[in-house]
C-alpha cells in the first residue's frame, strides 16, 4: 500500500509526522449470521442484513456486545486542510430507510493521536457523517464530522469523560441531529447538520486509528429505531 508524504498533525504547526494512507476504494461484506454481527433490537428501520465496509480481521462477539480492534492508517476523511481522501475506515452498517434514530453505548483503550470510534450515517463515499471520540493532544474529544464531498471537523474537549460513552444520531428529512450522553440518561445535544435527502442511508458504529498502531473499542446495545422524536 502507498503512503502520502503528510498526515493530518504534520500540517499542525510544532507537530510530529507520521506516514498517512492513501484512500482504499471500500469493500463490503456481507455478514448477516456472522458471530460478529450484532443482534437486531426488537422495533428497527433498518434491513436485517448487516454488512461491514472495511471489516477489521480481529472482532469478536460477546452477548450483545462487539468487540473489534481498528487497524493501523485507517480513516474517513475528504480533502479539506489536509488534502487528501481516506476512506478506509471500519463501519458496520444497516441500511435504514426513513427517519430512524441509532444509538449505542462505547468504550475504547485510546492511546495514539485521533483514535477515533462512535456512529456513522453514510449515503456514499461523498456524503457521509461520523461522530463519537476522537484522541486528540492526549485527551477524549467528543468530535463530528460532517462531509459534503469535502469535510469539517467539530471538536471539543471531554473533562469528565471516565471511559464510556453513549451516542444517539437522530434522522429526520434531511438533518441529524447527534447528542452524546457521559451516563446514559443525560444526553447533550452536540450538533444539527444537513445530509442530502435519500430514501435509504447506512448506519452503525465506525472505528479508525488514522495514525496510531491500532486500538480495542467494545460497542455495547447497538440499536435503530424507525421514526425521529417529535420537535
Amino acid at each position: 500500500m502507498n503512503h502520502l508524504k503528510f498526515s493530518r498533525r504534520n500540517l499542525l504547526r510544532g507537530a510530529t509526522a507520521f506516514a498517512f494512507s492513501t484512500a482504499l476504494k471500500p469493500a463490503l461484506a456481507v455478514t448477516a449470521g456472522d458471530a460478529d454481527a450484532l443482534p437486531l433490537s426488537a422495533q428497527t428501520a433498518a434491513s436485517v442484513t448487516e454488512e461491514w465496509m472495511n471489516p477489521p480481521r480481529r472482532r469478536r462477539r460477546e452477548g450483545s456486545s462487539l468487540i473489534c480492534t481498528a487497524e493501523p492508517k485507517t480513516d474517513f476523511w475528504r480533502k479539506t486542510f489536509y488534502g487528501y481522501i481516506t476512506d478506509n475506515g471500519h463501519f458496520l452498517h444497516r441500511r435504514v430507510t426513513g427517519d430512524f434514530t441509532t444509538a449505542v453505548k462505547f468504550s475504547g483503550q485510546y492511546h495514539d493521536l485521533y483514535d477515533q470510534a462512535g456512529l456513522m450515517v453514510r449515503l456514499d463515499e461523498s456524503n457521509w457523517m461520523k461522530c463519537g471520540i476522537e484522541f486528540v493532544d492526549g485527551h477524549p474529544h467528543m468530535s463530528v464530522v460532517f462531509t459534503r464531498d469535502y469535510s469539517d471537523w467539530s471538536t471539543f474537549s471531554l473533562p469528565e469523560f471516565s471511559g464510556a460513552l453513549w451516542l444517539r444520531v437522530v434522522r429526520k428529512g434531511d438533518s441529524l441531529d447527534i447528542f452524546h450522553s457521559l451516563d446514559g440518561e443525560k444526553f447533550v445535544e452536540d450538533r444539527l447538520g444537513y445530509m442530502i435527502p435519500a430514501p435509504t442511508v447506512l448506519a452503525g458504529p465506525m472505528l479508525a486509528a488514522p495514525e496510531g498502531q491500532g486500538f480495542e473499542v467494545r460497542f455495547d446495545n447497538w440499536t435503530v429505531k424507525p421514526g425521529a422524536p417529535q420537535s
